[in-house]
């Protein structure tokens, strides 16, 4: 007797297919004078770029609220399609499909009350996806405190030298340099 795969026993590539939505990194508001861009790689455990993951952010708003508005997954009314988000509001909510280079960006606002963007990635050959953070500072948090130095220095989004508001992160899905991953339970 043999049972189909649940989803969380198959492996991608598919997320390409529903997943993404038009404008998924765009979080903050157009034009808003705050905004700041994280942007990075997700690499494989031979260094390798993955063209094909999925990266989601999490983060309150700069007041601290934690509600975030809807509006990422907006619809055409006439064709049902998926016409993303509305350019006005601040939803809390990124996702990002990784280009062919394995590079993603979030624009956003800086988060409330944390200092920190909650970050969940999907890729190939994972059965379950991997929850980490992006520190905007290298201090402050006692998760990050409690690290070793090397460890601690994987969820440091860094400043990007001559770029006002714009930070690097890059996710090491395992071997040398692997990002700190969570496990919530």
């Amino acid at each position: 007797m043999s049972f189909a795969p649940t989803p969380s026993q198959t492996v991608g590539p598919f997320y390409g297919y529903a997943l993404p939505f038009p404008g998924g990194g765009e979080v903050a508001p157009t034009g808003h004078p705050d905004t700041l861009t994280v942007h990075g790689h997700v690499y494989d455990g031979a260094g390798n770029p993955v063209p094909d993951a999925i990266v989601e952010t999490w983060q309150p708003a700069p007041d601290g609220s934690r509600t975030g508005r809807p509006g990422s997954l907006r619809h055409d009314p006439v064709t049902g399609r998926v016409i993303g988000r509305n350019g006005v509001d601040f939803t809390g909510f990124g996702r990002i499909p990784t280009d062919a280079d394995g590079h993603w960006a979030v624009r956003t606002l800086p988060p409330g009350g944390v200092p920190y963007l909650s970050v969940a990635v999907f890729a190939r050959g994972l059965l379950h996806h991997l929850y980490t953070r992006a520190y905007l500072t290298d201090s402050g948090d006692a998760l990050l405190e409690s690290l070793d130095a090397d460890r601690r220095a994987t969820l440091i989004a860094r400043a990007e030298p001559g770029t006002p508001h714009a930070y690097r992160f890059d996710i090491r899905l395992q071997g040398e340099g692997e990002t700190v991953f969570l496990e919530f339970l």
